[in-house]
């Protein structure tokens, strides 16, 4: 997708209409992308059918993909200034698209968008430097899975997750594998998404991005983050380093949490219908350790709605996004296939509609504290994770110490930004 980068540099500006301008009584083409399952293409096809059914001069051209195939065409579409009008859009690469200029700035269409419903710490998963160039479709929060069923087999009381502390994860996961003679470890390794190390910056009142996009996350910060991982594996209440990795590269339903290998594991809320789906036994969300010291949490967007700069017919697709974000009708549809909606409003009258679970996990976001929205990941850092998976296992095989895989990562990130 990077690859592009020249020619998505060449298109930047807007090139299409006026945003807030009227909607034409005349018929009007919008196309449309996203990634997602087959069970989410019939899905978003529905909700096509009652916005066009609502509005009959304006038609919607589906374009979906999977993921692996999604990057590649939009970024060739981009460049040859040929993208579609509204785009689904990862975080991961919102500020790749953003900063060339490919993406419009919502609030110029405030006339057909509103995000009133929107919590302004939402809303600000997805600006830049004051523009929004996103609306998120959902929220997800980073979350301690526990396994109550594991708990009560080798009785460890489940912790008070309003004050517990990394040390009593570090105890009580201890005390779970030494319980179960090694059968189970009390807790699996973090270091192979960036939420955790979002979260431990946070906490130790720093950040990974500064707002200028450079990596600011100190060295002794993330250095500490890697140690505690190590020390984890040493005392037994996490697998070791060839488990962990080799759970880390596995499909979901392979992890210690959905194979009951692992009483507690770091993922996002709304994974907790997949987990328990997997798992058959009694899991439940807990906040994060070391949360009442100093709060990290923060809402992820699951994806966004963004518009093409490019757009012929912006003030068209300003509506259809107001559709995707703000109606019930459309709501009703999707329910949590694209997160836990972010739209407040949303989320209240879908939350009947929802299973167990997905109640649980909307439940988790109203239960905690977040903090302002991270920075979004800037230009060039978008194989982060991949970056850090490499930095993680160095560590954990003892190839690296925390504090050389520190100052490794930083240096290969910034690097990575510098060249974008």
């Amino acid at each position: 997708m990077l690859g592009a980068g020249a020619a998505l540099a060449a298109c930047g500006g807007s090139g299409g209409g006026n945003a807030n301008g009227e909607i034409s009584d005349k018929s009007v083409t919008l196309r449309f992308t996203w990634w997602g399952s087959d069970a989410r293409h019939k899905r978003t096809q529905q909700v096509i059918d009652a916005f066009t059914k609502a509005h009959p001069t304006i038609t919607i051209k589906g374009e979906f993909k999977d993921w692996n195939g999604y990057w590649d065409a939009l970024a060739t579409t981009v460049a040859a200034n040929d993208a579609p009008d509204i785009i689904q859009m990862d975080e991961m690469y919102l500020a790749s698209y953003a900063e060339r200029g490919a993406l419009l700035d919502l609030k110029t269409a405030d006339k057909h968008l509103t995000t009133a419903d929107f919590d302004a710490k939402a809303l600000a998963t997805g600006a830049i430097d004051g523009k929004q160039y996103g609306v998120p479709t959902g929220l997800t929060a980073y979350s301690f899975v526990a396994n109550t069923d594991l708990l009560d087999k080798y009785k460890v009381a489940r912790p008070d997750d309003a004050t517990w502390t990394w040390d009593d994860l570090k105890t009580i996961a201890a005390r779970i594998s030494q319980a179960s003679g090694g059968k189970v470890t009390g807790t699996q390794s973090m270091g192979f998404d960036i939420g955790g190390v979002n979260i431990w910056a946070r906490q130790h009142g720093a950040a990974l991005y500064s707002p200028e996009g450079k990596v600011a996350i100190p060295p002794d910060v993330l250095a500490s983050f890697w140690q505690y991982q190590v020390d984890l594996a040493k005392d037994g209440a996490a697998p070791p380093a060839s488990v962990t990795v080799e759970r880390a590269t596995a499909a979901l339903d392979q992890s210690g949490t959905a194979t009951n290998s692992s009483a507690f594991g770091t993922w996002w809320n709304t994974q907790l219908t997949s987990l328990a789906a997997a798992s058959g036994q009694k899991l439940t969300l807990l906040k994060l350790p070391g949360e009442s010291a100093t709060p990290g949490s923060y809402y992820k967007p699951s994806m966004f709605w963004s518009i093409s700069s490019r757009s012929k017919q912006p003030a068209e697709a300003a509506l259809f996004v107001d559709f995707l974000a703000n109606s019930q009708e459309a709501a009703d549809i999707m329910l949590t296939d694209r997160g836990v909606p972010a739209n407040t409003r949303i989320r209240a009258g879908v939350l009947p509609k929802l299973t167990e679970t997905d109640k649980t996990a909307a439940a988790y976001l109203d239960s905690i504290k977040v903090g302002e929205a991270p920075r979004v990941t800037p230009n060039g850092a978008s194989d982060v994770e991949a970056i850090l998976k490499r930095y993680t296992e160095d560590v954990l095989f003892a190839r690296k110490t925390p504090a050389d895989a520190a100052a490794g990562f930083i240096k290969e990130l910034q690097a990575a930004i510098d060249a974008a």
